[in-house]
């Protein structure tokens, strides 16, 4: 099974139609990768719908959302959410 980070990259890539190679776990969404803001909620609702499980569904706040800039922000924040690897 693929890791978190790994999860996170293809959604990113797949939402946001960049190469793969230009993903890093430092690149901001908006800055590095030209997202706007449908792309960030089409993202994040991507990240609810993967991550979720029956026992423990992943909701992300706006507030939350608003803090995830980063695929390495977004990755630590599901981990913190208890999503494993």
């Amino acid at each position: 099974m693929a890791t978190v980070y790994e999860r996170v990259k293809n959604i990113v890539v797949d939402k946001l139609g960049v190469d793969a190679g230009d993903v890093e776990e430092s690149s901001s969404f908006v800055e590095d990768l030209n997202a706007d803001s449908l792309d960030l909620v089409e993202m994040i609702m991507a990240f609810e719908e993967e991550f979720s499980t029956d026992e423990q569904p992943i909701e992300i706040s706006d507030e939350d959302a608003g803090n995830i800039a980063t695929l390495q922000a977004a990755v630590d924040y599901l981990k913190q959410q208890g999503v494993e690897d």
